[in-house]
């Protein structure tokens, strides 16, 4: 039976910001992850766009955490040579009527503290990035882009300098309770397939409900439910006339088709939102013309034809079709009364930009 100090399950970039800010305590880290390479999952299907914090309610975690883990991770990339740049994002209405949606975007990022925005006319906008056909937007200075994958091996690096190890293809069968240490059991082993720790943190992401529910002594009712929105990106083939990064007014479910460009200047669209019932990553060409449409609401001379089929993420949301938007869960010791124990649930955008700061969470729950 192997013994260390903490053991994380999952090794998104959230899992490996907590296991950095472990290691870096002292403790000896144990990282398992059923994949064959960290990051596989939700990590490595997103936009990479540090969020200024500008979309979520007063008081709320995820409001909290953007600004506080967008600061910390400028300053991370920044003093490590992690590639990143800050872009600037215009949130755009396309017509009058949905300029009252720029209105609550910037009184709520006014009460995140998420920094400063500049309210843009039609012109102004036009000047800024004459391409886009906008009735009036919201410029956000504070917005940018990462190098996701450079990040993830930052983190793991210092982890593993600081006594961590990371262990892929370790599916977890069961958690179990024994006199005070949690045994994680590893699924397909025998009896001794299985490593104790005092601290265990459940950062499974789209897996974490299930891991839950396979944890001895967690009473159900603090696993809430699971709900699976994909969200499919069409990239385009080609050069686009936009500096920026280029969103529209959000919808249900997510902040709406926009336009992000990587550290190359490439760009894509997406991700829509489609609720579905089991983990699939299939991007259905048939989309396409869907995908079009949006596009063209951002870039109204796009050549359509430039554009493929790209790639999916699945967002772990904690709330449904129709349900209000739902906020982080970090449920620790205090919440549901198991010593050492941390779930994070519905770790959803903007994990990413607040890995760090949820890292400093986890880190203060387990103390």
């Amino acid at each position: 039976m192997e013994r260390v100090d903490a053991i994380v399950i999952g090794a998104g970039v959230v899992g490996l910001a907590i296991a950095r800010a472990l290691a870096l305590a002292g403790r000896e880290v144990l990282i398992l992850d059923r994949e064959a390479r960290f990051g596989s999952s939700t990590s490595s299907r997103n936009s990479e766009v540090i969020h200024a914090g500008l979309y979520y309610p007063t008081g709320s975690l995820k409001a909290e955490l953007c600004v506080e883990g967008r600061d910390r991770l400028y300053a991370y990339c920044e003093a490590r040579g992690i590639p990143h740049r800050r872009l600037g994002k215009l949130i755009f209405a396309h017509d009058p009527a949905q300029a009252p949606a720029l209105d609550a975007i910037e009184e709520k990022a006014r009460l995140a503290g998420a920094g400063p925005l500049r309210r843009l006319s039609r012109v102004e906008a036009k000047q800024l990035e004459p391409a886009l056909d906008a009735a009036e937007a919201l410029f956000s200075p504070a917005t940018g882009i990462v190098d996701s994958h450079a990040l993830m091996l930052a983190l793991l690096g210092e982890a593993e300098a600081h006594g961590a190890t990371l262990a892929c293809c370790v599916p977890v069968s069961r958690i179990g309770r024994r006199a005070g240490m949690w045994r994680v059991e590893l699924e397909g082993g025998d009896a001794e397939a299985a490593v104790e720790a005092p601290i265990l943190v459940n950062s499974a992401g789209l897996g974490a409900q299930a891991l839950a529910g396979r944890t001895e002594g967690l009473d159900p009712a603090k696993i809430p439910p699971l709900f699976l929105a994909r969200g499919v990106y069409f990239t385009y083939a080609g050069r686009t006339p936009f500096r920026h990064l280029i969103y529209p007014v959000p919808e249900p479910g997510g902040l709406g088709t926009h336009l992000t460009l990587d550290l190359a200047g490439q760009a894509r669209f997406g991700p829509d939102v489609e609720w579905i019932d089991t983990v699939d990553y299939k991007v259905d060409p048939g989309r396409h013309a869907h995908f079009a449409a949006a596009a063209r609401r951002i870039w109204p001379d796009i050549d359509p034809e430039r554009l493929k089929p790209g790639y999916a993420g699945i967002r772990p949301k904690l709330s449904g079709p129709g349900d209000p938007p739902s906020d982080f869960i970090i449920s620790g010791p205090a919440d549901h009364g198991r010593s050492g124990l941390v779930n994070l649930f519905g770790i959803e955008s903007p994990g990413l930009t607040a890995s760090l700061a949820i890292a400093g969470r986890v880190a203060e729950a387990v103390e």
